[in-house]
Formats: structure tokens, sequence, C-alpha cells
């Protein structure tokens, strides 16, 4: 699995996106791996799909769901898959569970979208997508 600042991730989707179009190829799979809830309030990046590493009400992660999940939308396990969660950590779990699954081009977002804590406990002011000033849109 790839490890890729949120920088480097969002110029490694915008170089994939264009070389696979040249190709006639999918686009990457951009997976955001938060709980829905998580993804439309906070907010998240443009063009991403929501698929939960787990939800509401058990919180358990399924990792054989989870990566049939990301299999319907990728369509195949070649297509290259992008994993963004809230700081990082659910989709190192959610990106072990695809490369066991067979996926072969898995890469995530360091710091997620909201990055780490500071010394107050808050979020998006150290790291992170958001911190980063990428695009993103809130519901």
């Amino acid at each position: 699995m790839k490890h890729l600042t949120p920088q480097q991730a969002w110029a490694w989707l915008q170089a994939e996106r264009e070389q696979r179009a040249a190709r006639g190829e999918e686009p990457p799979l951009f997976v955001d791996v938060r709980m829905e809830i998580e993804s439309l309030y906070v907010g998240r990046p443009p063009g991403v799909e929501n698929i939960p590493w787990y939800e509401y009400p058990d919180l358990t992660p399924d990792p054989v769901r989870f990566a049939q999940a990301v299999e319907r939308e990728a369509g195949q396990k070649s297509r290259p898959v992008l994993l963004i969660c809230r700081s990082g950590k659910r989709t190192q779990d959610a990106g072990k569970a695809l490369e066991a699954a067979g996926f072969t081009n898995v890469a995530h977002v360091l710091h997620g979208f909201e990055g780490e804590l500071n010394e107050d406990f808050k979020r998006s002011s150290l790291n992170g997508w958001r911190f980063d000033g990428l695009p993103w849109e809130q519901m």
C-alpha cells in the first residue's frame, strides 16, 4: 500500500485520472471509508465514493464485506484505489483488507481528511486534507 500525504494524493489522483483517460481506462476509485454521516456533515473531497469501513449501530469492521463493496464499485481489483478517512488510521486497516482480497494498487491519505489532534484536541490544525487547502465540499 502506498502512503501518500494529502498533497501527494491529490497530485497522484490528478495524474492518474489524466493518464487513464488517455488510455480509455476508468479513473482511480477514490473511497471515503468514514461513516456516511461523517462524510456528509464534516466534509469530503469532491468525487469521493463513500464506502464505510464500519457503520452504525455496531461500529465493527467487516473486512470481507468492505472488500466486496469496493470491488463492486471498482469493477476490477486492478483498478487503483485511493482511501481517505478522518485521520489516516482506518484507511490502513481498510487498505490491508483490500490487499488481502487481491487488490493490487491501493494507496491511502496520511493524516486523512481532518488530520491529527493538536494539544487542544482539535483537528484540521496540524495536517490533513482540509488543513492543506485541498478541494472539499460539505452538505
